[in-house]
């Protein structure tokens, strides 16, 4: 599995272009910015959008996600909780930062332990809910990596005082993660990547 990390938007959000080697079909983990850098950087290496996954509703990270499934046809999923942020700016934070929103829709609407993959591709992830952050935060676990969206950055977290934020839930949430198997490599919504052995080890928010 390749990953190409695309930081888009006002908010530096990552976009996650995610494929097999040698092979076309790729996903999007969080739809940030201008939707033309995404398809741009698909086209370069020539791929094909099939899946955009959200990883939460919030506007900066699902900026680009209308338009996408427009231009490509791809499916767009994102937890049920989160779901009717896609159509209403004032739960997407759009209208609260003043990002213009063009509403659209889910074509799958996800919920814990559901597994996403590509057709003729190697792609797997396994999808655990990760509130917090939001309601339907998700993290999205594959065989090597972890995409945390907004729950786990290097050294930080994300916030709970947006609407929907909930600091019980987050702290839930990050037990979690932290205590997945392994030293996986974790690519957050902000910021750069990181192992999950390093935050165990220095993240202050996890001790």
């Amino acid at each position: 599995m390749k990953i190409v990390t695309l930081t888009l938007g006002a908010l530096a959000t990552n976009c996650y272009l995610v494929f097999s080697p040698d092979r076309s079909p790729a996903l999007i983990v969080d739809a940030a910015g201008d939707p033309e850098d995404i398809l741009s950087a698909a086209r370069a290496r020539g791929l094909e959008i099939r899946l955009v996954v959200l990883t939460h509703g919030h506007i900066d990270h699902i900026e680009a996600a209308g338009e996408l499934k427009r231009r490509t046809g791809a499916q767009l999923a994102i937890h049920e909780a989160d779901a009717p942020m896609l159509e209403r700016p004032e739960l997407s934070g759009a209208a609260l930062f003043g990002f213009p929103q063009t509403p659209t829709s889910a074509d799958r609407l996800l919920k814990e332990g559901d597994d996403l993959s590509l057709e003729d591709s190697d792609i797997s992830l396994r999808v655990l809910h990760t509130p917090g952050h939001s309601p339907g935060s998700i993290s999205l676990l594959a065989e090597g990596a972890l995409f945390s969206g907004d729950c786990l950055f290097a050294g930080g977290i994300g916030r709970t005082d947006l609407p929907g934020g909930d600091e019980e839930a987050m702290t839930a949430s990050l037990r979690r993660l932290v205590s997945l198997d392994g030293d996986l490599p974790v690519y957050p919504g902000h910021g750069p990547a990181t192992t999950l052995s390093a935050e165990r080890a220095t993240n202050p928010w996890l001790r």
